[in-house]
């Protein structure tokens, strides 16, 4: 083997090292990703047909934060819910509680991310819906720019529940 042909071969693999070591510098852990505040912009129910249905209709509103420590908070709401017939929430009728239970959700906790599996767990501590307090609940997630997504498998529904939000400005 000649001179010339070992300095090529040697000078490509350390180019293809260099951007390779470029691009794992130029892209922040999965974690870091997510850090922020996230406004929903759909949560959706996609059936095994490709079907979709909104959970909180065509606008539903909120938030998801995640520090750097590890800890979250989300809010999901139905936009333009009805108005209380009374100023007291606790006077609230059963048909008014009702469409406020079935038209939010809120959780928060910790959470950790798995670079290898690309999922991030939810360690609830407290949720509006009771039987989530203390579990844990794992998503496949993806962040693409400013919007992340992420997909429920097992929920209820008959589906699998996509929400997907974008980064606040």
């Amino acid at each position: 083997m000649n001179r010339l042909s070992v300095h090529l071969r040697t000078a490509l693999l350390l180019v293809g090292l260099a951007l390779s070591w470029g691009d794992a510098i130029a892209q922040p852990a999965l974690k870091d990703q997510i850090v922020g505040t996230w406004i929903y912009a759909a949560v959706d129910m996609v059936h095994p047909d490709g079907t979709r249905v909104p959970l909180y209709g065509p606008n539903p509103q909120g938030q998801a934060s995640f520090d750097g420590n590890g800890r979250y908070i989300l809010m999901t709401a139905r936009a333009g819910q009805a108005r209380f017939a009374s100023t007291d929430r606790m006077q609230g009728t059963p048909e008014e509680n009702k469409a406020v239970v079935q038209g939010s959700i809120a959780h928060f906790g910790r959470y950790t991310v798995d670079d290898a599996s690309r999922t991030i767990t939810f360690h609830i501590e407290t949720s509006t819906f009771p039987n989530w307090n203390g579990t844990e609940q794992k998503r496949p997630f993806t962040v693409t720019g400013d919007e992340l997504t992420w997909r429920t498998p097992a929920s209820t529904g008959g589906g699998i529940a996509e929400v997907v939000l974008k980064r606040a400005q």
